[in-house]
């Protein structure tokens, strides 16, 4: 895959920018130094200092709209490739599903897809938005946060998107000839040890189980008191004894 990487200065939102030009082809990706309105999961304003990565991708795939699980992984993993080289201790960096980077445990990068439907069921188009705290950390009420800075002369974002979008192309490749299976052996790789305990919120309704691996749609599977459950969206979090 070629892209067509365009930076600015500033804007609202690099994903916002992706999705006014959704009918042009796949390959467009837009980078902003800052960004006056990103955002994170579940409704969360996404802090977008200058010295931090900011980048959204455009992409048509093939395959069905509920398929856009898959998509949020194979990003994941792509991410965590690109990073993994510039960190002093590689084993640092973890993935908690479906797409959270961590570094020693705190929140180092996220990814938000915004998808659109083609009217019969596939993908009319997709954006994988990408924030990743190279030189500093934001201030979360709810979670410990990281950057790149914290353990290593952080890259600037010009450096570093050369390297994302080359591990994405390649990500995007090895979907498009062997299918998932690849992207779950990567993402099992960054992601929690079998056993791991772990509690997941699905608004007010909370399971907690171990991690039992991932589905072939992507799910979490969890083992609930000996039954293996698949879990399609929900956050997750580490449940302490």
């Amino acid at each position: 895959m070629e892209w067509r990487l365009e930076t600015y200065e500033t804007l609202a939102s690099t994903s916002e920018m992706c999705r006014a030009r959704a009918a042009e082809p796949a390959g467009l990706a837009v980078m902003a130094r800052r960004q006056e309105q990103g955002r994170g999961s579940f409704g969360r304003a996404w802090d977008s200092p200058a010295g931090n990565l900011y980048i959204s991708v455009l992409l048509h795939p093939s395959g069905r709209l509920g398929d856009g699980g898959l998509w949020s992984l194979l990003a994941a993993v792509a991410l965590a490739d690109a990073v993994q080289p510039l960190l002093p201790d590689p084993a640092a960096l973890r993935l908690k599903w479906p797409n959270d980077l961590l570094l020693n445990g705190g929140k180092l990068a996220g990814i938000l897809l915004d998808s659109a439907a083609d009217g019969q069921g596939g993908f009319a188009s997709l954006v994988i938005g990408i924030g990743v705290n190279l030189a500093h950390r934001p201030n979360l009420p709810d979670r410990p946060t990281a950057s790149i800075a914290d353990v290593t002369p952080p890259p600037s974002p010009d450096e570093f998107a050369p390297a994302l979008l080359a591990s994405l192309a390649d990500y995007v490749s090895l979907q498009a000839a062997e299918g998932f299976a690849p992207i779950r052996a990567a993402w099992l790789r960054y992601g929690p040890a079998l056993g791991t305990r772990l509690r997941l919120t699905q608004g007010a309704t909370e399971e907690n189980g171990t991690f039992a691996g991932l589905a072939e749609n992507g799910s979490i599977l969890l083992n609930v008191d000996g039954a293996i459950r698949p879990y399609a969206a929900g956050e997750i979090r580490i449940a302490h004894v």
